[in-house]
Formats: structure tokens, C-alpha cells, sequence
């Protein structure tokens, strides 16, 4: 039988793009803009990230991690939008059958100088030592990064 256990963790990361607020939130909901910098699928690969941005609406991502890896399924409901200002959205992660995490993310969007700020606070529940929060926030730091090579585009 698992052990069964909940690890509560809560990060923040902040990001300054060298473009306008409207840009920045729009990458967040343009499906075809968020499929290249969120799914983060390798070369050659096609994304499988399916975007229904607005309140109530869902995000979906599967990837298999490496060949013959797991298969991790990211799952979100965006509870709040305000254009141009935030997002605030649930999501959960399984790895194959297993849930692996369920998390409370909002995205805070500011104008500075020229650019935006971008704020995205995780409030997370780790399961069954399945998933950790170090993990989550390197790989939400990696997604902020391929947000700022999207935003050169």
C-alpha cells in the first residue's frame, strides 16, 4: 500500500518582459502562443496543450517525459481573468494514474517602464511524495523563460 502524505508549499517568481501588457496576457491565452512556450514538447514533437481561456474555461497538457517515461497530464480551470491585469487558476497534475499535485496559481500582470511585470504565485499540495515544490517552481521558472523567447517572436 502507498504511504499516503500532503506537502504544502507556497513560491513566487517574478519575470520583467521587454514588451506591453496586452501582449504578455495575451501569450497567456492564445492557444497556438502558449502551446510553444508552455508545453515545452521536444523537437519534432507536436504539442498536445488545448486552451479554452475564459472563466470556467480549461487548459489541458499531456507529455511523456523522455522515451518510454511517464506520462504527466496537467489539467487547469481558470477561476478569475481580468484582461490585462491577472489570472487565478486551479490546476492538478497526474503522473500516469497517479495525482501528483494540486495547486492554487494566480498571474499578476504590471506595467513597468515599457515592459510588463509578470508575478505568479503557486500555492501547492505535493501528494504521496509523488511531486515536490522545488520540482514545481523549476520547472514553472522554465516556462517563464521560454515566455520571455515567445514574446522575441
Amino acid at each position: 500500500m502507498t504511504e499516503r502524505s500532503v506537502t504544502h508549499s507556497t513560491f513566487t517568481l517574478e519575470r520583467v518582459y521587454d514588451a506591453p501588457v496586452e501582449r504578455v496576457f495575451a501569450a497567456w491565452g492564445d492557444p497556438k502562443a502558449k502551446n510553444r512556450w508552455f508545453a515545452a514538447v521536444a523537437d519534432g514533437e507536436e504539442p498536445t496543450m488545448e486552451v479554452d481561456f475564459r472563466v470556467g474555461g480549461t487548459e489541458r497538457n499531456i507529455y511523456v517525459n523522455g522515451k518510454g517515461g511517464p506520462t504527466f497530464t496537467y489539467e487547469a480551470c481558470f477561476r478569475d481573468i481580468v484582461p490585462n491585469e491577472r489570472i487565478v487558476l486551479t490546476n492538478h497534475m497526474h503522473r500516469d494514474a497517479d495525482r501528483i499535485a494540486v495547486n492554487l496559481v494566480s498571474i499578476e500582470f504590471a506595467p513597468e517602464g515599457a515592459g510588463t511585470r509578470v508575478t505568479l504565485t503557486d500555492h501547492g499540495a505535493y501528494l504521496d511524495d509523488f511531486d515536490r515544490a522545488d520540482w514545481r517552481e523549476q520547472g514553472t521558472g522554465e516556462e517563464l523563460d521560454r515566455l520571455a523567447e515567445e514574446l522575441k517572436r
